[in-house]
């Protein structure tokens, strides 16, 4: 039988727990993106604002994910493994729209 739904709260990590930063982005949409991953992978994770230590690092902001310390690794090469992924799809290759042939060396 299917496993139900973990709510959002089940599926974040207790914050009493040792966690571990893996991830860390400028931009909100892109971290969900990672938290979306790890969820589908299982993974508990906790996506945490970085401007709460604003008054350490003034300029920082972003957001920063979090995992189980024993998750770590699982997650971190989980990530690492869909951003070569997606450097390996090259999205910016120049068409010629000139009409002329390419030239040979």
């Amino acid at each position: 039988m299917a496993e139900p739904l973990k709510s959002m709260e089940e599926a974040t990590p207790d914050p009493n727990e040792k966690l571990v930063k893996v991830f860390d982005s400028e931009q909100e949409s892109e971290a969900m993106v990672v938290k979306g991953l790890l969820d589908s992978a299982g993974i508990d994770s906790d996506l945490t604002s970085a401007s709460m230590v604003q008054d350490t690092f003034p300029g920082l902001g972003g957001m920063i994910l979090l995992v189980r310390q024993e998750d770590a690794q699982t997650a971190r090469n989980l990530i690492a493994e869909q951003l070569k992924a997606a450097s390996d799809i090259d999205e910016t290759a120049e068409i010629d729209i000139s009409g002329e042939p390419p030239r040979t060396a």
